[in-house]
């Protein structure tokens, strides 16, 4: 899962294999350390979640979780969708959320297109 982070925006992409396991572990997470100190590190991670309603982000010290309802999970892995799109209130602003699935590059690098989606800009070339 990659993790990008722009102005007010939040953008996860994933791959066949984190697809698979957020359907059947419920869950996905990566962590990123920055420095030596133990409270150096940033956890993101991704929910299907039986109990959210609506798209939902949860902030603790060093962890944002991004928790999607069940069944918009499922619609999404199991579709054609590129992704899932909400904006959410952060305090008096609005935090966009992007979860999409990662596509092979156009450039057909093929160690940077594994375990990616097929692209669809290349018209099953993939």
């Amino acid at each position: 899962m990659k993790l990008r982070i722009k102005g007010n925006s939040l953008r996860l992409r994933v791959s066949r294999t984190d697809v698979k396991r957020l359907m059947d572990e419920g869950t996905i997470e990566e962590s990123i350390r920055f420095a030596q100190e133990a409270d150096a590190t940033l956890t993101y991670a991704l929910e299907k979640s039986d109990s959210e309603a609506d798209l939902a982000v949860r902030y603790k010290a060093q962890k944002v979780t991004v928790a999607i309802p069940s069944e918009d999970v499922r619609r999404w892995a199991n579709g054609d969708g590129v992704g899932i799109y909400a904006s959410v209130r952060a305090g008096s602003q609005e935090l966009a959320i992007l979860v999409e699935k990662d596509f092979a590059c156009l450039d057909g690098n093929d160690a940077e297109g594994e375990d990616t989606f097929a692209n669809p800009s290349l018209q099953g070339v993939c």
